[in-house]
């Protein structure tokens, strides 16, 4: 199995959990608020939150020194022996969300050989959004020397049968549990279980079928694109990052130095994406530093379709200051409303200046663009089983395109494996 395999993973051992794992480094960007609070509650513990480069932050000066003080502490927590080594493991992880659905996935690793983040890839591991390549160096200098990585990385399979993951709930008992607790505000509860020798063999065939060629063409036909077995979900530049880095590694190694570098492979979870309790919601932007009267203009001059009277195209919601309405665009130029929204917005701002940030949840857009110079838009989210076919036929989506839930249903950080 090449594609996705057991990995040597770090879970730490005699410590607060809740105080331990905090939500994903991208997630409220423009809500500084959320992360002091989760910096109240670790404390002095140890804590993720010392480890990771929330986004929050990127602009806020100090970065050398942040990411330096990064790296002495994964040092320092290895040193401690904080960490127990569950080597070639998987870990099996039920996460009960806020809303009550339990969402199950798998921790392992991806081989980052098998991936290709480039425009038009048809490679089996693939990014199902466009990758913002300045978004990249920015967290190559977070990774390039740290001695750890922590994934908030979620991989999605296509896997109609149910035949990887889900089989793993019966056995669970036969399992070993490593951990069982509530996230932090308003994260829900997570638990995860090493997976037994047995249980790993059987998903290691299980993925094989899955990866089969014959099979894969049964699903998708056999147009270029469809080797696609692994999709990203989230992290898609955390994971365009790992890559990044293990490019430039691998130069300086041997053949056989690179078939075994710790490097070369990802720690990520994977998901079915049809699991019951995987949803996708619409990632909303919000433009600051703008005029927003002027900005509505110049999008319906941009596109001549565009109307303020429902003309059966897609619908492109705004707000601001308490002011609301909706742009119909009849002839769009992208299959989806948030790509005709990202290529109009995109040129807006090369030419008038502003800034865009990705929101998850319309309250939040809502209270944002309350600010004066500030807009917010809202679209509705794509079907999730339109995915695989969509990335092979069409390529990869716009960017910041769907969200596999709200902020807080995220994934949070929690196994470690070195690099």
């Amino acid at each position: 199995m090449s594609i996705f395999k057991p990995a040597d993973i770090l879970v730490p051992r005699d410590i607060d959990f809740e105080k331990w794992s905090v939500v994903a480094c991208d997630q409220f960007t423009s809500e500084p608020e959320y992360w002091e609070k989760a910096a109240e509650i670790a404390g002095s513990s140890p804590s993720t939150l010392n480890i990771i480069f929330p986004e929050a932050y990127l602009g806020a000066g100090g970065s050398a020194e942040r990411i330096e003080k990064i790296n002495s502490t994964m040092r320092e927590y290895l040193d401690s022996g904080l960490f127990e080594e569950h080597k070639n493991s998987f870990i099996y992880v039920e996460r009960a969300l806020s809303c009550g659905k339990v969402r199950r996935g798998l921790v392992g690793s991806i081989d980052l050989e098998e991936y290709d983040f480039s425009k038009g890839s048809s490679s089996r591991v693939r990014a199902t959004e466009g990758t913002i390549t300045e978004r990249i160096p920015p967290r190559q200098r977070i990774r390039e020397n740290a001695p750890l990585e922590l994934p908030h990385i979620i991989m999605l399979i296509d896997d109609r049968e149910k035949t990887v993951i889900e089989p793993l709930k019966a056995k669970k008992a036969e399992f070993l549990k490593l951990y069982d607790f509530e996230l932090m505000l308003g994260g829900g509860h997570i638990a995860g279980y090493k997976v037994s020798r047995e249980a790993t063999r059987e998903i290691i065939k299980a993925f094989e079928q899955l990866e089969d060629a014959a099979v894969i063409e049964k699903k998708y036909g056999a147009a270029r694109g469809s080797s696609l077995v692994i999709a990203a979900g989230d992290g898609n530049h955390s994971l365009a990052t790992a890559k990044t880095c293990w490019d430039r590694i691998k130069q300086e190694l041997t053949p056989q130095q690179a078939e075994t570098h710790p490097a070369r492979y990802a720690l990520v979870e994977l998901e079915n994406i049809h699991d019951s309790a995987l949803e996708f919601e619409p990632i909303q932007r919000v433009v600051f530093d703008i005029d927003p009267p002027e900005l509505i203009k110049s999008l319906t001059e941009y596109y001549s379709s565009a109307s303020f009277e429902d003309n059966g195209g897609q619908r492109i919601e705004y707000t601001y200051r308490g002011e609301q309405g909706a742009v119909y665009i009849s002839d769009p130029p992208s299959r989806l409303a948030v790509g005709t929204l990202q290529s109009f917005l995109d040129k807006y701002i090369a030419e008038h200046g502003g800034r865009i940030d990705y929101i998850h949840g319309i309250d939040v857009v809502k209270k944002l663009s309350e600010k004066p110079n500030t807009i917010g838009f809202m679209v509705a989210a794509m079907e999730k089983n339109e995915l695989f076919e969509t990335v092979i036929k069409d390529g990869a989506l716009p960017r910041k395109t769907f969200s596999m839930g709200e902020a807080e249903d995220k994934r949070y950080y929690l196994e470690c494996k070195r690099i």
